[in-house]
C-alpha cells in the first residue's frame, strides 16, 4: 500500500514538472522575437502601395474637379499647372534651396526645444512645488496658437532667425515637457522604488529608471513637438518677410498669394505638406517602431 501511494505521489511530481516545463516553454514563445525578414513583396503591397493609392486618388478626384470644371481655374488650379510651377522651379535651381532652408530652420529650433522641452518636464514631473507654479503654465501655453507669438517676436528680436527659433521655442517646448511629464506620470511606482532600492536615485534615476520608462509618452510628445516647430516656423515665414531671411516654405506661399498665382500657392501647400510627412516617416516613425517592438508591442515584421 505504501509503496503504491509513494508511485502515484511520484507520478504526480513528474506530472507536475511536465505542465510547469510546458508552461515555460509557452511563455518563452509568446517572449520570442520573430527574426524572420518580411519578404520585400509584402512590404511594398503592405506598407508603401496603401499611401501611393491614397494619394493617386486624391490626384485623380482633383483632375476629375478639373476637368468637370466644377471650379474655376482661379479657384482650383489643374494639376498640369501646379506640375509646371515645380518644373520651373527645379530648373532654376531653387527648389532644394526653399526646402532646405526651411527644413534646416525646422530642425534645429526642434533640437533647441528638445534640449530644453527635456530637463524642463523632468523637472515639472518630479518637483511638486515646480509643478503647482509651472504646469498649468505649460498647458496653456500648449494651446495657444504659435501665430500668436510671431509679432511680438518681431518687436523683440527684429526679421531674423533669433525671431524665427523664438517662435518655434514657445510652440515646441510645452509639447515636448507636456508628453515627457505625462509619461513619466504613468510610470507604474513599482518600477520607482525599485530604483530606489537599487541605488537609482536622483539623476541617475532619472536616466536609468525614469526616462526608460516614460518613453512611449515622452516620444508621443517628441512628434507633437516637432508638429509644432513646423506649424511655428510656417506661421512665421508666411508673416514675416525679410530678404535677409531668404526663401522658404512658407514665404513661398505667401508669395504666391501675393502675386496671385494659385498653382504656386498650391505648390507651396504641397511641399510643406509632403516635408512633415517625410519627416515623420524617415525618423519618428522608426524610432515608435523601436520602442513598440522592446516592449512587446509590436510583433516584427
Amino acid at each position: 500500500m505504501a509503496s503504491t501511494d509513494t508511485t502515484t505521489k511520484a507520478g504526480s511530481a513528474t506530472t507536475a514538472r511536465d505542465d510547469l516545463a510546458g508552461l515555460e516553454a509557452g511563455l518563452d514563445a509568446l517572449d520570442a522575437v520573430q527574426t524572420h525578414r518580411t519578404p520585400v513583396r509584402e512590404v511594398l503591397v503592405k506598407k508603401v502601395l496603401p499611401p501611393f493609392l491614397a494619394v493617386g486618388l486624391v490626384l485623380v478626384v482633383w483632375q476629375v474637379l478639373v476637368a468637370a470644371k466644377v471650379a474655376d481655374e482661379t479657384k482650383l488650379p489643374a494639376l498640369s499647372a501646379v506640375w509646371d510651377s515645380l518644373a520651373d522651379m527645379w530648373l532654376a535651381g531653387t527648389l532644394l534651396e526653399v526646402i532646405w532652408t526651411s527644413v534646416s530652420r525646422g530642425l534645429l529650433g526642434f533640437l533647441l526645444a528638445l534640449a530644453i522641452g527635456t530637463p524642463l518636464g523632468l523637472l515639472v514631473a518630479r518637483v511638486k512645488f515646480v509643478r503647482a507654479a509651472i504646469g498649468p503654465i505649460l498647458q496653456g501655453l500648449q494651446s495657444l496658437p504659435s501665430v500668436a507669438w510671431v509679432p511680438p517676436a518681431v518687436l523683440w528680436f527684429g526679421l531674423n532667425d533669433a525671431m524665427m527659433y523664438t517662435v518655434i521655442l514657445l510652440g515646441a517646448v510645452p509639447s515636448i515637457a507636456n508628453g515627457l511629464v505625462s509619461g513619466i506620470d504613468q510610470v507604474p511606482p513599482l518600477f520607482l522604488r525599485a530604483g530606489r532600492t537599487l541605488g537609482a536615485t536622483g539623476l541617475r534615476g532619472a536616466r536609468h529608471v525614469v526616462m526608460p520608462a516614460a518613453l512611449p509618452g515622452y516620444l508621443a510628445g517628441l512628434k507633437q513637438g516637432w508638429a509644432f516647430s513646423w506649424r511655428s516656423l510656417m506661421a512665421a515665414e508666411i508673416i514675416a518677410s525679410s530678404p535677409d531671411l531668404g526663401l522658404g516654405l512658407g514665404q513661398l506661399l505667401e508669395n504666391g498669394r501675393n502675386n496671385i498665382d494659385l498653382p504656386g500657392v498650391f505648390l507651396a501647400i504641397v511641399l510643406i505638406l509632403v516635408v512633415g510627412i517625410a519627416i515623420d516617416l524617415l525618423i519618428f516613425s522608426p524610432v515608435e517602431r523601436w520602442v513598440l517592438r522592446s516592449r512587446g508591442l509590436l510583433v516584427k515584421s
